[in-house]
């Protein structure tokens, strides 16, 4: 099952759009698919339509299995059950089997409580392990972009401010190698972190940092241990 995105995340992605001078509009307190997908004609053919699409991905719940039919929020089906062809996952085969007894006509009352045993544990599991196989694949590509980038250690690159926290700034490369300015790297000016806007903002300047922004950066360091990348302000 796909639950509902984080509402404020959402709202935050909705902010940067209308700063865009696009519309955005919330109906409702909780987000609606129908919302989502206004959302995405809003912003094709946008300049900020890549990023937007990658903020909204993000916002979205994990998947995970469940024996329970709970929907699918991206769909915006009340009725939704997953399976890929040709088999690659254990849910995948699973699913195949049950979908080959019931088209079979054996399905019987013995094995629908068989299944009834078994299948809170299997979605569990299941889920536990897709999480750990995503996480090891995500810090396998943040290992190998992190090697990429040490040969470039001093140069100078565009960017686009992807994330804003308390500790710094994350810009993303147009290649995708994302990487974080610390706060005491913002060597223009003292920044002060407006959590409520998501802005970075100079007090003495008044230069604010939002997301969407273009900015210049520096490769300062690469970690390959923790598999983090480090830029400082060009």
């Amino acid at each position: 099952m796909h639950g509902d995105p984080d509402p404020e995340k959402i709202e935050n992605i909705l902010s940067f759009v209308r700063r865009q001078g696009l519309r955005a509009d919330r109906m409702k307190s909780s987000v609606t698919p129908k919302e989502i997908q206004s959302l995405q004609k809003t912003i094709k053919g946008a300049p900020s339509e890549q990023l937007v699409s990658r903020l909204l991905l993000r916002s979205m719940s994990k998947a995970r299995y469940s024996a329970e039919c709970e929907g699918h929020f991206g769909l915006a089906a009340k009725y939704y059950c997953h399976f890929t062809s040709p088999i690659r996952r254990y849910p995948d085969l699973q699913i195949h089997r049950i979908i080959h007894e019931v088209l079979r006509e054996r399905m019987t009352e013995s094995r629908k409580q068989h299944y009834r045993e078994i299948l809170s544990d299997v979605a569990l599991k299941s889920s536990a392990a897709e999480r750990r196989a995503e996480e090891t694949e995500r810090e396998t590509v943040k290992l190998k972009k992190a090697q990429y980038m040490i040969p470039h250690i001093g140069e100078t690159f565009e960017g686009t401010i992807t994330q804003i926290t308390s500790w710094g700034v994350y810009v993303e490369l147009p290649n995708t190698v994302e990487g974080l300015i610390r706060v005491h790297d913002l060597s223009d000016d003292y920044y002060i972190f407006d959590e409520s806007r998501q802005e970075m903002n100079g007090r003495l300047s008044g230069r604010t940092l939002r997301i969407g922004d273009p900015i210049r950066v520096i490769m300062k360091d690469a970690d390959l241990r923790m598999r983090t990348i480090e830029f400082e302000l060009a």
